[in-house]
């Protein structure tokens, strides 16, 4: 291990993350593959008078805390996914992405409730929580979670007991440096999936009756419904960057080979009725086997910057649909490249037994929105509209959020009760009692005071 400071070889491997709306710039950083590594790296941070952080992708890297007198750790641990098929079960080394663990988990004819994105980091998903295209099936990612390994700031390796491994699911962080997860699987042996997308002077009509679907939609299906203003580029079909389109994606999933009609039969309950509205532009909506859900949500696959927003909502009816749509929809000038909501209930809803700090979100929908400087407007228009669309949304917030889709630092963060986020902190208390890890903790998340 090497522990570089800024200007040093290493340092800028170190500190990459993929959401360049927030770059850090810790006092020094490392990449660490072993849990020895770890150790050392623990040891040096105590030497120098460092908080220690840890980062795999930074997907959320705009949603922490500042980072400029810390110790910033890369987890890139050896090993592969290993796949227990009679437990269902998944090993995975932290700084494994989700598509490596698809894929494995494929080969056995089973699936994980899995980020959209195939470049997304396991752990840092699983342990804020996680909204999968399967979410409504399995409800929150965090509760597949089954066993968690880490170093404490005692340099010991641990397999989380009871109490820790409810904290660390949900609980926001702080805890140690996470070497590897066990998560649960279930079977899937195909998915309908897909996007379907019109030109967005048909979203008043294609948004109610998305809503409208969404009030008695069966727990198989997962969808979104985004305004995407997307710039004319190589990569992006020209129908969807003529102009604002609305775009319907999700999932439906089919447990079994038996499944798939009544699979089909559901994805078209939902879009039987908006094909009827108005002709897709784009219509990619299929049966697939469960790795092509990877595809769906059309994620970047490269860095970039977004400067976004998110809110839990709760059921909007049509006077909700119709504040969204003054300040993201056709004619409202918005800048940001998406913007739109996720479709909740079902297992997000129901709080598991046996989940963690975060078992459940007790929301209708998760409003994102986002733009990226100089694609879909200036930096200043961006930001400037993200008040606008909160101040709109404002009537419906429930005053939380999904910590997996906080999108900046100084945004409102919250999601875990007053005495929820003090039993966490006692368990803080027992593994970090002097705090090497208090800067690593999501805002709204601890009573602890941070030292940056």
């Amino acid at each position: 291990m090497r522990v570089a400071r800024p200007g040093e070889p290493g340092y800028d491997a170190a500190t990459a993350v993929f959401s360049l709306a927030a770059i850090p710039e810790p006092a020094a950083a490392a990449v660490v593959r072993t849990v020895e590594e770890v150790r050392q790296a623990i040891r040096f941070a105590r030497r120098e008078g460092l908080p220690v952080r840890v980062h795999t992708t930074g997907h959320s890297a705009p949603a922490a805390r500042p980072m400029r007198e810390a110790l910033l750790l890369r987890t890139e641990m050896t090993g592969t996914v290993e796949i227990d098929s009679d437990r269902r079960v998944a090993r995975v080394p932290a700084g494994t992405r989700w598509g490596a663990v698809v894929k494995a988990a494929a080969e056995h004819g089973l699936s994980v409730a899995h980020g959209s994105s195939p470049t997304v980091g396991v752990v840092g998903y699983l342990l804020g929580g996680g909204l999968s295209f399967y979410g409504r099936h399995v409800g929150l990612a965090a509760n597949s979670v089954r066993a968690v390994e880490l170093v404490t700031a005692d340099g010991e390796l641990r397999r989380a007991d009871a109490d820790l491994l409810w904290a660390l699911r949900g609980g926001g962080g702080g805890f140690g440096v996470v070497t590897a997860v066990e998560v649960g699987l279930f079977p899937v042996a195909q998915v309908v999936t897909g996007a379907a997308c019109w030109p967005a002077r048909h979203a008043p009509e294609l948004l109610r009756a998305w809503r409208a679907w969404t009030l008695d939609a069966p727990d198989e299906a997962t969808t979104t419904v985004r305004i995407l203003n997307l710039p004319d580029l190589p990569d992006v079909p020209p129908m969807l960057s003529a102009g604002p389109v609305l775009c319907v994606d999700g999932a439906v999933l089919a447990g079994t080979d038996d499944d798939v009609p009544t699979a089909l039969a559901q994805a078209d309950d939902l879009l039987g009725p908006l094909r009827d509205i108005a002709e897709p532009v784009l219509d990619t909506w299929q049966t697939t086997a469960p790795a092509g859900l990877l595809d769906t949500h059309m994620d970047p696959s490269d860095p970039v910057e977004v400067i976004g927003d998110h809110l839990l909502l709760d059921e909007l009816g049509d006077a909700g649909i119709e504040a969204l749509l003054k300040v993201i929809g056709a004619g409202s000038g918005s800048p940001l490249i998406a913007a739109g909501l996720r479709q909740l209930g079902g297992a997000y809803g129901r709080p598991d037994p046996s989940g963690g700090a975060l078992n459940a979100l007790n929301a209708r929908y998760a409003y994102s929105g986002g733009g990226v400087p100089g694609l879909s407007g200036t930096r200043e228009q961006i930001i400037g509209r993200l008040p606008v669309v909160r101040a709109a949304l404002a009537p419906w917030d429930t005053g939380r959020t999904a910590p997996t889709f906080v999108e900046r630092f100084d945004q409102p963060q919250g999601h875990l009760d007053a005495a929820t986020v003090t039993a966490v902190d006692a368990v803080r208390a027992r593994v970090d009692p002097d705090g090497l890890f208090r800067d690593d903790i999501m805002p709204g998340a601890t009573h602890r005071t941070a030292s940056s």
